[in-house]
């Protein structure tokens, strides 16, 4: 499901396997327990990377197997919408720089998981970031959108990610500003990031005090994520 490699302050956590990397229970769970191990073993200055195996980064939540428990699957994706929401919220409070290594396509709650990191690299050649709701008529949560508009910041591109379901290349990414950079593969990609990573541990600023003015950047965001959850997927 997912690994986690210490080097030295450097966290690498990795979505394993070739498969969609669809956020499911079992996935999200266990993206929730890493994070957990990098807050409890992060010293005065660390930071996390993600990054994923295969064509995929995370095409979004498993709707298959929220449609597996019957004809009532809001339930089943209520729950995941929940766990993800706690991930996001991990992500922000963290006391250390994050950043999101896309090598492959992030759609939807993947593209939701991908922009809740600080910095964003991606990969040139191949993939898409692309919030996918409108094209398979279901609405998106008000914590979701609220990631979004925090992350997201010209109304030009806000409108197109949620309004024309654009599929962004790392290229189109970049000039919007959601991207930091864009590289040639998936090697390169994760190289750029462990670059980037290094480049922010030499700063050797102090976690908490990282942490603690971003939770005070997305203050509104952060309450936003402490909403019940009451905006669910009528239908497929």
């Amino acid at each position: 499901m997912c690994s986690l490699e210490k080097r030295g302050n450097l966290f690498i956590l990795t979505l394993t396997g070739s498969d969609e990397h669809r956020l499911n229970p079992t996935l999200l769970d266990a993206i929730k327990s890493a994070l957990h191990r990098v807050r409890s073993e992060a010293t005065a200055s660390s930071a996390l990377i993600t990054t994923a195996h295969g064509k995929f980064f995370s095409n979004g939540l498993d709707l298959d197997w929220a449609k597996s428990g019957g004809p009532e699957i809001n339930p089943r994706i209520q729950l995941m919408g929940s766990k993800l929401r706690s991930i996001v919220k991990d992500l922000i409070s963290l006391p250390l720089p994050t950043i999101a290594a896309v090598t492959g396509h992030a759609s939807a709650a993947g593209m939701i998981f991908v922009v809740s990191h600080d910095y964003v690299v991606m990969r040139r050649d191949r993939g898409f970031l692309y919030m996918s709701e409108l094209d398979v008529d279901l609405p998106i949560p008000p914590w979701a959108t609220a990631v979004i508009r925090a992350k997201i910041g010209p109304a030009a591109a806000l409108r197109d990610v949620l309004l024309r379901s654009a599929k962004l290349t790392a290229a189109e990414a970049a000039k919007l500003g959601i991207v930091e950079s864009a590289h040639d593969g998936a090697e390169e990609t994760v190289r750029a990031a462990v670059r980037l990573g290094e480049e922010l541990l030499r700063r050797k600023w102090d976690g908490h005090v990282y942490g603690q003015i971003r939770m005070e950047m997305f203050s509104d965001l952060l309450r936003a994520l402490d909403f019940s959850e009451n905006h669910v997927a009528s239908r497929l």
